[in-house]
């Protein structure tokens, strides 16, 4: 379990560093070394974000760091579409989940590529703006990632936020998609949940994200990125290359299950 707890120290830095990647290591770290099924890690790590995302809020809000009306305006949607998410999920077997779950990362390691845009490059209408909150929280719905690779661009690049008020923001737009889509998987009646487990991973992934939150403004944020970028890309093809023969031939056991 050894490498559980760093896989769960490595999700709240990213969170605290970057204010997104942490969610996307969750669902790989509680299928893959910790051995949970598939719909259960993706419940267990609703909670987990959630958990982290909101601790890892409270500092920017200290600062006063957190576009409240943004929060609003992308967070509110999000939560819908983040429960519209969760409902589709009860229809999906585990392993077509992890494989959405793989081109996600791929594509979230795509945009942590691409240099971070220059604040305040366009304008953006409210409604879209409240369409791609949507969006992003049907993401969170079905397998289980806060969406905050997608929500710092969007902010930056759409919002026109400055980096470190992008980072508050989309931290406290995470834990209202991450509450709602706990709050539907529950409602479905998920697999009994590891509490401990839960409560571990959170504590450990909180004290992550205060480290990263601290050092996160001395670092080059560029390098970072294409750094996780790169880990995210192995990780994706690896969860490809496992979930693709499920998906392809399902075990009999798993016929008819939701």
């Amino acid at each position: 379990m050894i490498l559980a707890w760093i896989g769960a120290a490595l999700i709240g830095l990213s969170l605290g560093l970057l204010g997104s990647g942490g969610s996307i290591l969750t669902v790989p770290v509680l299928v893959y070394l910790v051995g949970e099924p598939e719909k259960l890690a993706i419940t267990e790590s609703l909670a987990i974000v959630g958990l982290i995302s909101l601790f890892g809020t409270l500092p920017y809000a200290l600062k006063r760091q957190i576009d409240w009306r943004r929060v609003a305006l992308f967070g509110l949607p999000g939560m819908l579409g983040t429960a519209a998410g969760s409902a589709l999920s009860a229809h999906l077997s585990g392993g077509t989940q992890l494989l959405i779950f793989a081109v996600v990362m791929l594509l979230a390691a795509t945009l942590m590529f691409r240099p971070p845009p220059a604040p305040g490059a366009s304008t953006h209408p409210a409604w879209l703006t409240a369409l791609e909150g949507a969006g992003v929280g049907v993401l969170t719905g079905v397998v289980g990632v806060g969406g905050g690779f997608l929500i710092v661009p969007a902010l930056v690049l759409l919002g026109g936020l400055p980096m470190g008020l992008a980072v508050g923001t989309s931290l406290s737009i995470i834990t209202l998609n991450s509450a709602a889509g706990f709050l539907k998987h529950l409602d479905q009646g998920s697999a009994a949940l590891h509490w401990p487990l839960i409560a571990v991973f959170a504590v450990i992934g909180v004290a992550g994200s205060q480290v990263g939150a601290r050092i996160g403004c001395r670092l080059p944020q560029v390098t970072l990125r294409r750094g996780f970028a790169a880990f995210l890309i192995v990780m994706g093809l690896y969860v490809l290359g496992t979930n693709v023969p499920k998906v392809l031939n399902p075990p009999a056991v798993e016929s008819g299950v939701h």
